[in-house]
């Protein structure tokens, strides 16, 4: 293939999780994604979007939000117009925190868990998050802005023992120690 590469335009996270047993305390599991400025990429992000927040220009919207996983297909998507991102913004960090109600729960407590990232009808990376399994949180994908040739990206699985979201966002985008 060959000629100009615009990058990645607008992607997708989706994540799925299997239903709590009749009875126990719900999995609740959220995408959370963290947008930083190009001249700061690893400080403070600007804005956070996940289940009660939306970013203030519309590019990454939470359009599935589930607090079960009961559902078909994936529990929750998170979409990302990064053709559309103002370019004051470099990086974007996307994690998935479990909500930490009715007792402490990891990845390696809840069945089957599933992270897909793509663009389109291409998938760029797919994870049951079995390498995190003692952490209850976990960075999953990250987009930067290349210059010229747009928008790329990676898989950025890290696991974190944190004590609930807001910690979370605090320490997802800081560079791997």
């Amino acid at each position: 293939m060959s000629g100009a590469s615009k990058g990645i335009a607008k992607a997708e996270v989706q994540l799925r999780w299997d239903p709590s047993p009749s009875g126990a305390a719900s999995h609740d599991l959220d995408i959370i994604a963290a947008t930083y400025r190009a001249d700061d990429p690893h400080g403070e992000p600007v804005y956070l979007v996940h289940f009660d927040r939306r970013s203030p220009d519309g590019t990454i919207t939470l359009s599935r939000d589930s607090t079960t996983g009961q559902g078909f297909g994936y529990d929750e998507v998170m979409t990302f117009e990064l053709g559309r991102l103002a370019d004051t913004y470099g990086r974007v960090v996307v994690g998935v925190a479990i909500q930490q109600r009715g007792g402490h729960k990891t990845f390696g407590d809840v069945p089957g868990t599933r992270v897909r990232v793509t663009e389109g009808h291409i998938e760029l990376a797919q994870d049951d998050l079995a390498s995190v399994a003692g952490a209850n949180a976990a960075t999953v994908a990250e987009f930067t802005r290349d210059g010229a040739a747009g928008w790329t990206f990676r898989t950025h699985l890290r696991g974190f023992e944190v004590s609930g979201p807001d910690e979370f966002t605090r320490l997802m985008g800081a560079p791997a120690a």
